[in-house]
This record gives structure tokens, C-alpha cells and sequence, in this order.
């Protein structure tokens, strides 16, 4: 077969980086016309970097807080670390801009880590380059969460560093991607994990040898230090003393066991939204397929490290799913980190753990012989295939039909309603029915609700007064709210977990029950809804004018507390 046929590994490098540059096109061919994820980005991410940017409190000072938003009770912690790149992305250019310009580092970066660390340590031989290199890129093409940046997909480049210097080689390049990864990736979004596993390998290093490879321990405590100077404001945000937040009330261990096994299952097979694998229709059978041949040609000895790493894969969804279990109530109860802290996302391991071992199960088949290289070709060119609906052009902009960035953040629409209000944003709050909160935030306005990490429980609370009959007609917002609250927005019964009522839609709401004396307390003044409440006036809401736009996908009633 033409398509396999042997060719330089430079042939196969310029290959890839053209693939990687077709994925990556859309984004920068479009611009705000686009297509990207909404959920945990448009909603919330890509509006929290504009507002800090507009505040000026990148730099600020520890118990700062971002004005904005929630009466100024937001702590500037919210938004993260200044010494992000990220942050420094959005700070410099246009979002759209800058949110292409992170695609493009971390898709590069995964895919440089992943081919360095297969052609050094695992995937080695010559003859293998289409496999390594043909694994490396489907790795960088994995709908990875967008602000999570590095801190999944970096992982291969950082265990590349780490193992060389295992092996004891110290040459710069190693120290400096330990120092400078940091810089392009989060601690608690998938390098905690990360680098409880690579300690666990030093100390198995121990065990076994009884030498202590302090090299190899320095470049862990490296790695430490630095993700800990750049999460500075997360380490001060736990030592210093202040009200509780709103995380301390999460309430997630509820499964059985039998609700447990499930969702590892579940997880094994399909995924996590944060860490989506596609693995499910081509590698996940070829991984199988590997294990059989293994035991078939009893090559267990030689294939152990995949064998591992089989096991590793569903023990990492298994504790995923156990993490939801009954069993851990009261340890949460009693111990406050294990409720504000996820330690469910060891399962951010996933990415590596399964590419890597799709990398070893397609080395392996290559060595069996023509056919099955046959095999292994079709099954990387599958996987490559798999992906290609995932690109963020196809997948929101095709099969799902989302509004583009344009439409989404719809500055020319929400400037009119600027205008019509005609007073300085700062001087009057709002709030959103139907649709996200991070769109007023992003277009300046101060808003009484937020979708956020962090922010105080006494606002929770004080939030909730204006949505508490609504929140009793419905018991899955209500546990929604009470129970997790991450998303402060207002809640209506008749809506439910929907915040995305373009101007196509029909729906209105008949039997609106808000607080509006809670509202105005808070400071309320205006509130934005996608869609017409008909018992304005029962709320004591007058409706001032409705506005459309044609690079909008809303229409929004703006009604004014009487």
C-alpha cells in the first residue's frame, strides 16, 4: 500500500505540521467569525480575562478585588495568576487573536512533546518514525480543554525532561522546559497530578535501586518551585484569613457503588469534557487487540510497562468515579481541602497515559510483521480521521450550530444598549435571564451575577434570595445552586439549565417569581433576558425596549426594576 510505504522522517514532520496548521486555519482565517466551545470558555474564561485586563488589577495586590463584578466582592485569586501566558495573551492582543494564538502553542507544544518523548524513550527505532510521528500528531489534535492550556497536553513534553534527566542526562533543554512549562500550564488543572505521579516514580526509583538520583529529585523540586512561585496568589488566597468562599458548601460524594462502576465505565470508554481523548472507536480496540496479541505471542515480559499502563487507564477512571462516592462524605465533611480541591482529576492523566499507550500498542504491531504494520497505519490514519469532527469549525459550527465568538459577545448589539441606558457602567448593576453573564461582562457592564471558581458565601446567599421561589419549583436547580453555585446567575424554573435562548427562539416565560426587592438591594438595576417575560409587571419589571442585531444571536429585553 502507497500509503505506508517507507519515507524520510523528515517527510513525515513537514507532513504533520501541515496537518497542524489546516486544524489551526479556521481560527485564523475567520477571526471572530469562528466557532469555539461555549461551555467553560465563551461563558465564562474568555470574559474573565477581558474584565481583568479592564480593571487594571493584573498586578493587583493580594485581597484585591475585581470591581465588575458581584458589588466588587470577586477576588482578584478568581482570575488566577498574573505570570500565566495566557493572561498575557489576552492582555495584549483581541481575544479571538489571542485565543488562536494559545490553539496554536499548545497544539505545537503537545505535539513536540509527544514526538520527543516517544523517539527518546519509547518509540525509538527508525523504521517506527510514521508511528511516532502519526501518534504525536493525533495527541496535539485532542479537543483539550482551551484554558487549560499545557496542563494535560504538556505532559508529555515535561515527562520527556524528567526522564532524560533520570537517565542522567543533564543537558540544558531538560531544566529549561521544567522551568518554563509552568509559565503555560496550571497546577491545579492537570501538573498537580502530573507531578504526584513523577514523585512516585522517583520513589519507586528508590525502592528498587536504593539510590537516592538526587538530579532527578532536583528537577522535581524545580518544577515545584516554580509552578509554586507562579500560583503564588492561589498558595497567599489559602493562608491568608478571610470569609468563606463558596466552594466549602460543593456536596459531590452521593453515588452508590453500583453508580460508581458505571461512571468508570463510562469514563474509561467515552471520556471527560475537560480531557476529551477520542479514544473510543479506533484506539480503545487496539489497545484490546495488543493485550491479546501480547499474551498470544507471550511477550508479557517485554510488554509489561503497556500492560501497566492498561490497568493504569481504568484505575484512573475508577478513582475518578469513586471520588463521587458515598463512602468519602464524611472525610469531606470533616476536611475542607477535600471539597474546595478536586482530587477527582488524577483522570487528567488520561491523555498521556492513552496516547502513550496507543504509541507502544502501534510499535508493537509494527514489530510483528508487513500486516500488521498494515494494521497499525490504518489504525493511526483512523484515529487522525476521528478527530477531524472534533475540530472546534466542524464541531460548534457545523454539527452543533453555536453562536460564532462574533455572535456570541455581540459588542455592537450590547454597545446600543450601553447608549440607550446612557449612564457610565459603573454606576448601575445587571444582570441576565437565558443567556451567560460573562456576555454583559465582557461588553463592560457590572453584573450582579458571575460564573466563577471562587467568590464569597455570604453573596451566595444574598443571591439566592432574589431566585428562591424559582429555585423551590425546580429541585434540580435548586441542588444545582445550593449545592455546587459555581454558576451565581438567575435561575427560572420555566428555563431550566439553559442559558442559550437565541433570537430564534419562541420561548417565553409566563410565571416569573423573582425577588425584586433582593435585587434592587444588591444594587440591581437592569436585567438583560433573551427571551419575553410576560408577567413582567407581577415582578415589578418594566420592559424599555428590545434589541436586535444582525452579528447577534440574541434578541434581549431590557427590562428595568421599578
Amino acid at each position: 500500500m502507497p500509503l505506508f510505504k517507507h519515507r524520510s522522517e523528515t517527510f513525515y514532520l513537514f507532513l504533520a505540521w501541515g496537518v497542524i496548521a489546516l486544524f489551526l486555519s479556521p481560527l485564523f482565517i475567520l477571526g471572530e467569525d469562528a466557532h469555539i466551545r461555549v461551555h467553560d470558555n465563551l461563558d465564562s474564561n474568555l470574559a474573565w480575562y477581558k474584565v481583568l485586563k479592564d480593571s487594571g488589577e493584573i498586578f493587583g495586590e493580594a485581597g484585591s478585588t475585581i470591581a465588575q463584578v458581584i458589588n466588587g466582592n470577586l477576588p482578584r485569586s478568581a482570575y488566577g495568576t498574573e505570570w500565566s501566558g495566557i493572561v498575557w495573551l489576552h492582555a495584549l492582543f483581541p481575544s479571538m487573536t489571542a485565543y488562536a494564538w494559545s490553539q496554536a502553542l499548545t497544539r505545537i507544544f503537545a505535539f513536540i512533546g509527544m514526538y520527543l518523548l516517544l523517539k527518546r524513550h519509547f518509540v525509538k527505532k527508525e523504521s517506527q518514525a510514521p508511528v511516532r510521528i502519526g501518534v504525536a500528531l493525533a495527541f496535539a489534535l485532542t479537543p483539550f480543554w482551551p484554558s487549560g492550556m499545557l496542563s494535560t497536553l504538556g505532559h508529555p513534553l515535561a515527562l520527556w525532561a524528567f526522564l532524560n534527566i533520570r537517565a542522567r542526562d543533564y543537558g540544558w533543554k531538560n531544566w529549561l522546559t521544567l522551568v518554563l512549562l509552568p509559565l503555560y500550564a496550571s497546577i491545579v488543572l492537570g501538573f498537580f497530578f502530573f507531578m504526584v505521579g513523577i514523585s512516585v516514580l522517583w520513589l519507586y526509583d528508590l525502592i528498587k535501586t536504593k539510590k537516592w538520583n538526587l538530579p532527578f529529585l532536583a528537577s522535581i523540586a524545580l518544577m515545584s518551585a516554580v509552578f509554586l512561585l507562579v500560583e503564588y496568589r492561589l498558595i497567599v488566597s489559602m493562608l491568608m484569613e478571610h470569609e468563606p468562599m463558596h466552594r466549602v458548601e460543593f456536596i459531590s460524594s452521593r453515588h452508590d457503588l453500583w453508580h460508581s462502576i458505571e461512571l468508570s465505565i463510562k469514563n474509561f470508554l467515552v471520556g471527560h469534557t475537560h480531557v476529551m481523548t477520542v479514544h473510543t472507536v479506533v484506539i480503545l480496540p487496539i489497545l484490546f487487540l495488543t493485550v491479546f496479541l501480547i499474551f498470544f505471542y507471550k511477550k508479557v515480559r517485554e510488554e509489561r510497562f503497556f500492560l501497566f499502563l492498561f490497568v493504569l487507564n481504568y484505575a484512573l477512571s475508577l478513582w475518578y468515579a469513586l471520588w463521587f462516592n458515598k463512602m468519602w462524605a464524611p472525610w469531606k465533611d470533616e476536611f475542607d481541602l477535600l471539597v474546595t480541591f478536586n482530587f477527582a482529576r488524577f483522570h487528567f492523566l488520561r491523555p498521556l497515559v492513552i496516547y502513550l499507550s496507543f504509541a507502544i500498542a502501534c510499535a508493537f504491531l509494527w514489530k510483528l510483521g508487513k500486516k500488521w504494520r498494515i494494521v497499525a497505519g490504518v489504525a493511526i490514519v483512523g484515529q487522525l480521521i476521528a478527530l477531524v469532527p472534533y475540530n472546534e469549525e466542524i464541531h460548534y459550527g457545523v454539527h452543533h450550530d453555536t453562536p460564532s465568538f462574533e455572535e456570541f459577545f455581540a459588542e455592537k448589539q450590547f454597545k446600543e444598549i450601553e447608549e440607550y441606558i446612557g449612564k457610565p457602567q459603573d454606576s448601575y448593576r445587571v444582570a441576565s435571564i437565558g443567556i451567560h453573564p460573562s456576555i454583559a461582562q465582557y461588553n463592560g457592564f457590572y453584573t450582579l451575577d458571575t460564573y466563577n471558581n471562587i467568590y464569597p458565601l455570604t453573596y451566595k446567599y444574598k443571591f439566592r434570595k432574589i431566585i428562591a421561589k424559582e429555585l423551590e419549583k425546580n429541585a434540580t436547580l435548586k441542588r444545582y445552586y445550593d449545592e455546587w453555585g459555581s454558576r451565581c446567575y438567575l435561575f427560572v424554573d420555566e428555563l431550566g439549565k439553559n442559558y442559550d435562548f437565541t433570537k430564534n427562539s419562541d420561548k417565553t416565560i409566563k410565571n416569573l417569581e423573582l425577588n425584586t426587592e433582593a435585587f434592587k438591594d444588591l444594587g440591581g438595576d437592569y436585567i438583560f433576558s433573551a427571551v419575553p417575560i410576560l408577567n413582567a409587571k407581577e415582578n415589578k419589571l418594566t420592559l424599555l425596549k428590545d434589541f436586535n442585531h444582525p452579528e447577534s444571536a440574541w434578541k434581549i429585553y431590557l427590562y428595568q426594576a421599578t
